[in-house]
C-alpha cells in the first residue's frame, strides 16, 4: 500500500530521467507515458539564426574604492603621480573615492573604447553606465553589448583586455639611508630618477612616503606596543602585472643599493613553479646555501593581455638572480638547472566552462596562487574572455597533479548557471524595446555582480551562488518578467564523490525536496571530476524554496591536523569512539594517515598537512566544530589543536635567517612547528609559523631568540655622567648584571653628529638585545635610572627616552578632587622607542633630524612635521594584534571548494554516511535564500501552531548553507527599480 501510495504522485515528485541523464542538449528528456505540463520543461532552445541578436552585460572591475595616499606623507612622486590619485585642495571633504582624477580617467577611455566599437564596422552597440549602488562600496561600471553574438564577444574581450582592471597598491619597506643622504637632509638624485624610469618603463605611479606607526609584538607575552617604523615605504600604483613588474625592479635596485649584483637566467614559464617545489621549498634551499635572492615573474602572466600605453611587459620567462657575488649567483643558476635536469612531468587538460574561467581570472586568482603553491604545480589558463574551456595542469607527481586538480575543479563549483524561459509573455503588453533592455541588464548587473545576457525572450546569468541569486531576484521584481509564464533552471557544481551526500539513500533528500518545493531536480553532464545538479521550477518561489533547500543539503566541511599516533585512540576499538561522535553530532569524519597520502617519509607528509575531515549537510554545520572539540580532548595538549602567528622580521634579516636554516629546522623538530618565510617576490615582513597552539608561542620566542635589535639612549654630556659610565663599577659589576639579570648588552660610544640644541655634546648608551627579551629592557633601563640616583647622576635626555607606562591605580580620577595633598603623576610623553616603558620624568622634548631639511614636492609641507604629528599621536594610537594561543577554534565552516584533496586518488567520499534525523516536516518554516531589500539577511519565520521545528535551522550568515563563496556581501537588490517595464 505504501509503494501505491508513493507512487501516485511519481510524475510530480520524480524526474523520469533523475540520476542518470546525459542528456547532449542540457535538458530534461519527456516520457511519453508522463502526462506533463508544457511548463513542468524548459523549451526546446530554438537555433540561432546567422543574424541573430542578443544583448550582453557586465561589470568591469575597475577598483574605483582604491584611495591614494596620504598628501602629507609624500617625499617623492613620479611625474603627475599626485595629480592623479589625490583631489585638488579646493575639493570638498566629502568627495568618493571613485572620484579621483585617475578612476575618472579610466572611466573616460572605457566610454571612448565602447564609442569606438559603436562607429566600427562591427555590427554592434556598447554603453557604460555608471551606478552607486547601496550595496556595494563606491561605483560599480556596467557594459551593455548589442549585436551579433559572435561580435559582442569579441567586443568583450577587447574590453577586458584593454581595461586597467583591478588596480591595487603595493608598497616596499626601504631603509632611509638607502634613499636619502641623512646628513645633508636631501633625497638621492640617482633614486628618484630610478623610479620615474620605472614609472615610464611599466606604466605605473610610484611615490615615495615617510615612515609609518607599526606593531610590534614582544617574544612569549606577546604584548603589542606602536612604535614609529624607522623604514620609508615606496607605493606602487597600477594594474595587477604592471605593479608587479615595478615591484620586482624596485627590489632588485635596493638589492643593488646594498651591493649585490644582478644576473637573470631564462626557462620557459610553465616550469617555474615547479621548480619551485610545494610551498618554495626548492628555492628556499638554493638560497639559504647560495645567499642570493631569486625573483620569479607572475606565474599567471600568459592569461593577462592588458599592458599600459607606452609601458613594456616583464618577460614572463626571465628569472633574476641578485648575489654578493657572481660565484654565488653561478652556484644558484647550477642548482636550478639541476632540478630542471631531474624534473619529470605530468600534464593533464581539464575543460572547465568558459565563463567559469573567467570568473576566476577576474576574482579568485588569491586561491588559485595558494593552490599552486601548496603543490608545486602549474596551471595554465586560456586568455582573458577568450572563449576557450581547456585549463592545462603540470607537476612533477601525478599525486600533486590530481590534488590541484581537484582543488581547482572544487574551486570552480562557486560558480553557478541560471537561465530563465519567458515561454509566453502577457497578453496585451508590449515587448521592451532596446533601450529598456538595456535598462533592465544593468539594473540586474549592478546589484548583483553577475554577467547576464538576454536573447529571444531568455535571461541567462553566470558568476558567482551569491552574484546568481541576486541577480534573479532582481528579475522576478521587474513587471514584464513576473507577469509572464517562464521557467527557471539553475545548475550547480559539485565534485562527483558528494552525489550520494547530497541526493542521500535511494534518493531520499531529492525525493523530499522535489516534493516540498514543486520543484525538478536532475543530476546531469557528469564528467571526470564534476557533475551538475539542475534545479527546475515554473515560478520564482518554487525555485527559491528548491534552491535553498538543495543548498542546506551541499556538504559543509571542516579540516585540521591531529598527529598519526592519536587515530587509533580516537576512533577505537571496531571504530567505536569515532562512531559514537559521529552519530551524537551526525558528523562524518574521515582520517587519514601518512600512507594515504603516497607513502611515509613524503616532504609532504609534515605537521601542517590536515590530515582529519569533519564532513556534513550544510544544514548541521554548526556542529562541526562540535566534533572538532570532542576529537582534540582526547589528544595531549602538547599536540592540540594546530594554529598559526605571524612574526614581522624585517624582511633584509630573512636572508641571514636562511642562512641559519638548519637551526630553524631544529626548531621545528623541538616545537613540531613549520616557520614560513614569504616569497622573495612579494617583500613582505610577515614569518608565518604554524603548529599546536601550546607550542606555537614558544617556538616563537625561540626563533625571535634569532633576530637582534637595539635602541639608543642619547644624553646630554655631563662630567657626573661621564665619571659614571667610566668607573670600573660601571664596567665590571653593573654592565655584566644587565647582560644575565635581562638579557641586554650595554656599549657607550660618542657620536659627534648627535648635538643638543644649544650645539653641546652627547652621549649615546646603544642597548642591544634580541626580539624575545625586548620586554626585558624596560627593567634593564629602570635599574640603570635607580644607579643613576644612588651615584648623584641627573642625566638630561635628548632621544631615546621611553614613555612612563599608564598606571593601574586610582591616580586618574584624582583630578576631580581639589586636595593639596593629593600629587597626580605627570602624562606621559611619547618617543619614538621601540618599546613602551616609562625612563624618567625628564623626558621633555626630541631634538629636530634631517626630516626639517626634506621638502615634498610641489611645496609641500616638511618630513619633520609628519614625523612630529606622529610621535605626538602615538599615545593615541591603539592596534588590535592577533595572537597565536588566541587562534583556538577560530577556523569556520571550510565547503568543499577550499578543503584540501589530501587522498586524490582515492574515492572515500561515494556515500554520505550522515543520515540526519528525519522530521514529519523538517522544510516546515521558511529558509533564506536571497537578503532583504534593505539589504539584512532573512530570518527563519516564526513556526505557526502545529508546524514542526526542524532540528538543524539554515546559517543566517549566507543562504547556500556553506561557508560564503562570493565576494558580495548582500544578495538582495536593494536598487531602485525604474523604467516602463520595471516595478
Amino acid at each position: 500500500m505504501n509503494k501505491l501510495a508513493n507512487m501516485r504522485h511519481w510524475p510530480e515528485r520524480m524526474s523520469p530521467n533523475f540520476g542518470m541523464s546525459r542528456s547532449n542538449m542540457g535538458m530534461p528528456a519527456i516520457n511519453p507515458r508522463q502526462n506533463v505540463t508544457p511548463q513542468a520543461v524548459p523549451p526546446i532552445p530554438i537555433p540561432q539564426a546567422p543574424d541573430a541578436t542578443i544583448h550582453y552585460s557586465f561589470n568591469v572591475p575597475f577598483s574605483s574604492d582604491l584611495a591614494g595616499p596620504d598628501t602629507e606623507d609624500i617625499l617623492h612622486a613620479t611625474a603627475d603621480a599626485v595629480l592623479r590619485w589625490t583631489h585638488s585642495e579646493d575639493a570638498p571633504d566629502d568627495i568618493p573615492i571613485y572620484e579621483l582624477p585617475v578612476h575618472a580617467t579610466n572611466l573616460a577611455a572605457l566610454r571612448k573604447l565602447c564609442k569606438d566599437l559603436t562607429s566600427n564596422a562591427f555590427p554592434i552597440q556598447a554603453h557604460v553606465i555608471s551606478t552607486t549602488p547601496k550595496s556595494v562600496k563606491g561605483q560599480v561600471t556596467t557594459v551593455c553589448l548589442s549585436g551579433h553574438p559572435k561580435y559582442v564577444y569579441d567586443a568583450r574581450e577587447a574590453i577586458l583586455n584593454e581595461t586597467p582592471l583591478s588596480l591595487r597598491c603595493t608598497k616596499i619597506d626601504v631603509d632611509g639611508y638607502l634613499v636619502a643622504n641623512l646628513t645633508e637632509g636631501v633625497l638621492k638624485k640617482s633614486v628618484t630618477d630610478y623610479l620615474d624610469e620605472v614609472s615610464l618603463y611599466c606604466g605605473v605611479d610610484i611615490f615615495l612616503l615617510g615612515p609609518q606607526l607599526t606593531p610590534l609584538v614582544d617574544g612569549l607575552n606577546g604584548d603589542v606596543e606602536l612604535r614609529r617604523d624607522q623604514r620609508w615605504r615606496v607605493a606602487i600604483y597600477g594594474d595587477m602585472l604592471s605593479s608587479e613588474h615595478a615591484k620586482t625592479r624596485v627590489l632588485i635596485h635596493i638589492d643593488q643599493l646594498l651591493g649585490r649584483i644582478v644576473d637573470a637566467v631564462k626557462y620557459e614559464l610553465s616550469l617555474h613553479q615547479i621548480v619551485c617545489g610545494r610551498n618554495r621549498k626548492n628555492i628556499k634551499l638554493i638560497e639559504s646555501a647560495t645567499n642570493t635572492a631569486i625573483y620569479f615573474p607572475p606565474a599567471f602572466s600568459q592569461a593577462y593581455r592588458y599592458c599600459p600605453h607606452n609601458a613594456q611587459r616583464r618577460d614572463p620567462q626571465e628569472i633574476f638572480i641578485t648575489g654578493e657575488s657572481p660565484e654565488a649567483i653561478a652556484q644558484a643558476k647550477f642548482r636550478l638547472h639541476e632540478i630542471l635536469t631531474r624534473m619529470r612531468i605530468y600534464v593533464k587538460d581539464v575543460q572547465v566552462p568558459a565563463p567559469k574561467i573567467d570568473s576566476i581570472l577576474l576574482g579568485r586568482m588569491d586561491k588559485v596562487r595558494k593552490i599552486v603553491d601548496a603543490n608545486g604545480t602549474y596551471i595554465m589558463f586560456p586568455g582573458l574572455a577568450s572563449k576557450q574551456s581547456t585549463v592545462r595542469i603540470q607537476a612533477m607527481e601525478n599525486l600533486h597533479l590530481e590534488r590541484s586538480v581537484r582543488e581547482l575543479m572544487g574551486l570552480v563549483g562557486q560558480f553557478y548557471t541560471a537561465t530563465w524561459w519567458i515561454s509566453q509573455p502577457e497578453p496585451g503588453r508590449p515587448l521592451p524595446n532596446v533601450d529598456d533592455i538595456r535598462a533592465m541588464l544593468g539594473d540586474i548587473c549592478a546589484n548583483s555582480d553577475a554577467d547576464v545576457s538576454f536573447d529571444k525572450l531568455t535571461f541567462t546569468i553566470t558568476g558567482s551562488d551569491e552574484a546568481v541569486k541576486a541577480a534573479l531576484n532582481v528579475i522576478s521584481q521587474i513587471s514584464f518578467v513576473a507577469h509572464s509564464q517562464y521557467q527557471i533552471r539553475v545548475k550547480i557544481e559539485l565534485a562527483n564523490e558528494h552525489k550520494e551526500f547530497v541526493s542521500g539513500k535511494k534518493n531520499g533528500k531529492i525525493n523530499k525536496i522535489m516534493g516540498q518545493s514543486n520543484v525538478q531536480i536532475m543530476f546531469d553532464n557528469f564528467g571526470e571530476y564534476n557533475f551538475n545538479i539542475d534545479v527546475l521550477a515554473s515560478s520564482y518561489e518554487s525555485m527559491k524554496q528548491g534552491l535553498s533547500l538543495v543548498e542546506q543539503e551541499m556538504p559543509a566541511s571542516i579540516s585540521f591536523h591531529v598527529p598519526d599516533q592519536y587515530h587509533k585512540r580516537i576512533i577505537g576499538i571496531g571504530g567505536q569512539h569515532i562512531q559514537r561522535i559521529m552519530k551524537k553530532h551526525s558528523v562524518f569524519v574521515k582520517f587519514s594517515n601518512a600512507m594515504d597520502r603516497g607513502g611515509m617519509g613524503r616532504e609532504d607528509d609534515d605537521s601542517t598537512v590536515d590530515n582529519v575531515i569533519c564532513r556534513t549537510p550544510a544544514r548541521n554545520a554548526q556542529n562541526l566544530e562540535l566534533v572538532k572539540s570532542e576529537i582534540l580532548e582526547m589528544v595531549d595538549r602538547a599536540d592540540s589543536e594546530f594554529t598559526s602567528q605571524i612574526v614581522n622580521v624585517d624582511r633584509l634579516y630573512h636572508r641571514q635567517l636562511l642562512v641559519r636554516l638548519p637551526e630553524i629546522e631544529d626548531l621545528e623538530k623541538q616545537w613540531n612547528c613549520k616557520i614560513v618565510f614569504p616569497s622573495t617576490e612579494q617583500a613582505s615582513d610577515e614569518v608565518t609559523v604554524t603548529g599546536p597552539q601550546w607550542q606555537v608561542p614558544m617556538c616563537v620566542d625561540a626563533f625571535l631568540g634569532m633576530v637582534p635589535d637595539k635602541h639608543e639612549v642619547v644624553m646630554e654630556r655631563a662630567p657626573a655622567l661621564i665619571k659614571f659610565l667610566e668607573s670600573p663599577d660601571f664596567v665590571h659589576n653593573f654592565v655584566p648584571k644587565l647582560k644575565s639579570q635581562y638579557e641586554v648588552e650595554v656599549t657607550v660610544h660618542e657620536n659627534v653628529e648627535d648635538r643638543t640644541e644649544d650645539g653641546a655634546p652627547t652621549v649615546t648608551i646603544l642597548w642591544t638585545f634580541t626580539r624575545n627579551n625586548a620586554g626585558g629592557l624596560r627593567d634593564a633601563m629602570e635599574f640603570l635610572q635607580g644607579e643613576f640616583a644612588t651615584a648623584g647622576v641627573e642625566p638630561v635626555l635628548i632621544k631615546g627616552a621611553i614613555p612612563r607606562p599608564k598606571s593601574d591605580t586610582f591616580e586618574e580620577s584624582l583630578q576631580y578632587f581639589d586636595s593639596k595633598l593629593l600629587q597626580h603623576a605627570p602624562a606621559p610623553v611619547s618617543t619614538d622607542s621601540p618599546t613602551k616603558p616609562s625612563f624618567g620624568d625628564e623626558v621633555a622634548r626630541e631634538r629636530s633630524t634631517i626630516f626639517d631639511r626634506l621638502r615634498k614636492p610641489g611645496s609641500m609641507s616638511s618630513i619633520s612635521s609628519f614625523l612630529d604629528r606622529r610621535k605626538n599621536s602615538s599615545h593615541t594610537a591603539t592596534n588590535s594584534f592577533f595572537k597565536g594561543s588566541s587562534n583556538v577554534s577560530k577556523s569556520s565552516l571550510i565547503s568543499i571548494e577550499s578543503t584540501r584533496s589530501f587522498n586524490a586518488d582515492r574515492n572515500p567520499w561515494n556515500d554520505s554516511g550522515v543520515n540526519l534525523p528525519d522530521d514529519d516536516n523538517p522544510w516546515s518554516t521558511g529558509r533564506a535564500f536571497s537578503s532583504s531589500s534593505n539589504g539584512a539577511d532573512n530570518k527563519l519565520t516564526v513556526p505557526q501552531p502545529g508546524d514542526v521545528t526542524p532540528r538543524h535551522g539554515p546559517r543566517q550568515s549566507a543562504d547556500s548553507g556553506r561557508p560564503s563563496t562570493s565576494h558580495s556581501t548582500n544578495s538582495g537588490y536593494p536598487g531602485p527599480l525604474s523604467g516602463p517595464f520595471l516595478r
